[in-house]
């Protein structure tokens, strides 16, 4: 496969979205659509896939691009798909990969809350809840009790932080959700 490139330069720019960029500069608050996320695990990026969403890179522990990771990089064609062993990807990311894998994917356009509650019986509304790890963990229990959408306030951590991302093992792309807007918000 042409697309697999062995990282031997740590300061290469293509590895910035894996290494440099803050979960801030990655979701590009100002201009969304030009946001990227990171999900991590071939389950979650198989579910991102599902959903629609563009990947844009792969970083991937050399053993499994022929194992776990390889139904993945053939469902995501020519992307650049860069590997190294798990020693120099700890030490490039600074964190240990679940499953040896991570994909940069593009962010699509939040749908309206209209959108999210036309047709929906049941919709959660997570009110400035700050910490990924605990977005996470309620798009999974809203997943489980079989929410149709999900509804955050301004003060809440974004969905497609890596962490809330990993902790709902993808279920943020299977419910639809969006931010509500301040005019959303009235009485």
């Amino acid at each position: 496969m042409s697309n697999i490139i062995e990282i031997i330069d740590f300061n290469d720019s293509n590895l910035d979205v894996y290494a440099r960029l803050t979960e801030a500069q990655l979701l590009n608050r100002d201009d969304p659509q030009k946001g990227m996320f990171i999900a991590e695990s071939p389950k979650v990026i198989a579910r991102a896939l599902d959903a629609g969403y563009v990947p844009l890179s792969i970083l991937v522990e050399k053993k499994q691009i022929e194992g776990e990771a390889k139904e993945i990089i053939d469902r995501c064609g020519r992307i650049p798909v860069y590997t190294a062993e798990f020693d120099v990807l700890t030490q490039l990311t600074g964190f240990c990969l679940t499953r040896g894998m991570l994909c940069a994917m593009r962010r699509m356009q939040f749908p309206t809350m209209e959108e999210v509650c036309m047709g929906a019986k049941r919709i959660a509304v997570l009110e400035n809840v700050m910490n990924p790890t605990n977005v996470g963990a309620i798009f999974r229990s809203a997943a489980a009790l079989g929410m149709d959408g999900v509804l955050l306030t301004q003060g809440c951590s974004n969905p497609l932080y890596r962490r809330a991302v990993r902790v709902s093992m993808g279920t943020v792309f299977q419910i639809p959700w969006t931010f509500l807007k301040k005019d959303d918000c009235r009485l």
